[in-house]
């Protein structure tokens, strides 16, 4: 068998009988198209060709290549898609060893996530006022964002029938796992003006279809047209930095967390598999509030 054929055997293995998600075999894909180009160019043709010290050597050259290397979070996931392609070449009896089993990633470091201030988002979120049909799209998907914790691939792929009653709308997250959030009421009311006045005329523009949100040709709306318009609001607002789809994710743990809500409950509303995901959260709380001590304390400096 060819490494070609390998990486087909196994995308076809994670999407039918693993089930995963159409997005997950994509990025599958991208990640081995780039280990079967390195492994060729390397005179290997075959997956028993391939030893422990050419998986290393794979891990080096991401990080030292000259065009693009990789951050340390982008290799750690490429080798883990590398790890899952040989460790179903052993259990499929097509090699002897699991050569990529003891390969280790790079270390990474610690990264808060990034989160903007409840002003920031109120700054950002009215940036989307207006009665045009794109102005209650754009209002109804940040304020879900930021009222849900949604990740954009979630929004985006929702439907109509996705949101109960306006007060709780139905999230599918990594693995196809559905999870049931709460709406607040300024989302609910953004949701229900753009389902009423600007949802139909989108509607009406394109092929019949049960997303809710919409292009302006009525199709889906897509993940890259979701960031443009999120990046567009946030320059509209006068917010510096990067502001991206995730950091209303972010936002709206950190602010949870601020609130007083529980880890545990913060966990399940974000779709987290690990409560220590969901713990990084805390850590941007607390150096808000060493920052506040220190400003307002007067012994702390």
């Amino acid at each position: 068998m060819t490494v070609a054929a390998a990486v087909e055997a196994f995308l076809r293995h994670v999407a039918i009988e693993r089930g995963l998600s159409a997005n997950t075999v994509a990025a599958y894909r991208r990640d081995l198209v780039v280990y079967a180009g390195w492994l060729e160019a390397e005179g290997l043709t075959e997956p028993g060709q391939v030893t422990a010290l050419h998986v290393s050597a794979f891990v080096r050259h991401l990080a030292t290549r000259s065009e693009s290397p990789l951050t340390a979070a982008s290799i750690a996931r490429m080798l883990s898609t590398v790890r899952g392609l040989h460790r179903f070449l052993l259990e499929e009896s097509l090699v002897d060893a699991d050569v990529a089993h003891d390969v280790k990633p790079p270390k990474l470091a610690t990264r808060l996530p990034k989160a903007i201030s409840i002003e920031q988002v109120a700054l950002l979120l009215a940036a989307t006022d207006g009665e045009d049909v794109h102005q209650l799209r754009d209002k109804a998907l940040l304020e879900l964002l930021y009222a849900t914790g949604a990740r954009i691939s979630e929004a985006v792929d929702l439907n109509v029938d996705d949101v109960l009653d306006l007060d709780v709308v139905r999230l599918t997250g990594k693995g196809d796992k559905q999870r049931l959030v709460p709406v607040g009421s300024f989302a609910r009311a953004a949701v229900e003006a753009y389902l009423v006045r600007g949802r139909p005329l989108l509607s009406a523009r394109g092929p019949a279809t049960p997303a809710l949100f919409l292009g302006l040709r009525g199709r889906r709306l897509g993940r890259q047209n979701a960031w443009l318009l999120i990046r567009a609001a946030a320059e509209r607002a006068g917010l510096e930095g990067h502001v991206s789809p995730h950091t209303l994710r972010h936002s709206f743990a950190t602010h949870l967390l601020a609130g007083g809500a529980d880890v545990r409950v913060v966990q399940e509303l974000l779709g987290h598999s690990s409560v220590a995901t969901t713990q990084l959260y805390t850590l941007v709380t607390a150096d808000t509030l060493r920052d506040m001590y220190t400003t307002a304390h007067p012994r702390a400096r």
